[in-house]
């Protein structure tokens, strides 16, 4: 049991995440500045103090064996702990974190999240004041921010997997593995769209998938890497052009390279102006309800053991103005 415990380093098990991601011990050994031979040689060591084979030695690429992938599953999990405690740490010594975290779902208002950025920067830096920070005096060492934007299951899949500390913009769909608190941020209205000079524009009445499924769709890809991707509202059999972003997607129906659903409030300025026009469909209203979520501090109720930077940002999401500033604005000196 001792051999294994040692066997079990945190290196062992960055290393099995990197073979794995990578494809090869070859690109593997690359990225991790060593040669292949001494790559091969520490993944044997680590089968023989576990006494399993972690990879099919039959097959030119690394391909897991059922043994690996358990322990590539776990390693990660493991990993994701380690980082949360020196995380915690950290913050037990200075209140605010050295780095957050943060996915934002990519059908939210860019500009309003800017504007919360701004306001976060004032209030670190000691020019602002709140509840959690009320003197330059008290100002936190310089949080790092690290914003990205996700699609669908990937902004959840950011959150679960330690990449992001805080997710804005997730469905109550996925399954919680436990130490994720949610909170709703609301609904957005989506509406079918194309180009007014799109074969569907000019139909009259309601469109159905007879009719919708001989007409190129336009979609967003799904950010999601480690977890199935989801589909929403494709037709089997249709052609499917798939953009980065929502915004991708609105300049392909601005181009008349096909139609699909857009959030109203995104594509509303581009419905007054006559760009775009909507029609409805048999599948009725749609809209997508979404969250906001963070990983609790296990034992500790609420926001209580959490850093300074995070307790900041779920104290601006619980003002009912910012969420629907998040859902709905999104023309502004930004866009």
């Amino acid at each position: 049991m001792t051999d294994r415990r040692q066997a079990l380093t945190p290196d062992a098990l960055a290393m099995m995440d990197t073979i794995a991601r990578t494809g090869s011990f070859a690109a593997a050994a690359r990225e991790l500045g060593k040669v292949p031979s001494a790559l091969t040689y520490s993944v044997r060591q680590l089968e023989d103090a576990l006494d399993v084979l972690l990879f099919d030695r039959s097959s030119r690429q690394a391909q897991l064996t059922a043994a690996g992938r358990e322990l590539l599953f776990e390693g990660r999990r493991l990993l994701q702990e380690m980082d949360a405690v020196a995380n915690r740490v950290r913050r037990v010594a200075s209140g605010w974190e050295t780095q957050l975290s943060i996915s934002v779902e990519d059908i939210l208002s860019m500009p309003t999240v800017f504007e919360l950025v701004q306001a976060f920067c004032e209030v670190r830096d000691g020019l602002g004041s709140t509840s959690t920070s009320t003197s330059s005096s008290e100002a936190g060492p310089a949080t790092r921010l690290r914003l990205r934007t996700d699609v669908l299951a990937g902004t959840w899949e950011a959150l679960v997997s330690g990449q992001a500390d805080l997710a804005i913009g997730v469905s109550d769909e996925h399954p919680n593995p436990g130490g994720i608190e949610l909170r709703p941020l609301g609904e957005v209205p989506f509406v079918y769209c194309m180009a007014p000079h799109h074969a569907l524009a000019q139909v009259e009445g309601v469109l159905n998938d007879a009719q919708l499924v001989h007409h190129r769709a336009v979609a967003v890809a799904d950010t999601a890497q480690r977890t199935t991707p989801m589909t929403v509202n494709l037709l089997p059999g249709q052609d499917v052009l798939t953009v980065p972003s929502m915004r991708a997607k609105l300049e392909a129906l601005l181009r008349n390279l096909g139609c699909g659903y857009v959030p109203e409030p995104l594509a509303r300025p581009h419905l007054a102006a006559g760009h775009l026009v909507s029609r409805p469909t048999a599948r009725g209203p749609f809209g997508a309800r979404l969250h906001y979520a963070w990983r609790a501090e296990r034992g500790d109720p609420g926001a209580m053991g959490l850093g300074r930077a995070l307790q900041w940002w779920l104290q601006q999401l619980e003002s009912p103005t910012t969420r629907r500033a998040l859902l709905e604005r999104h023309a502004g000196p930004l866009d």
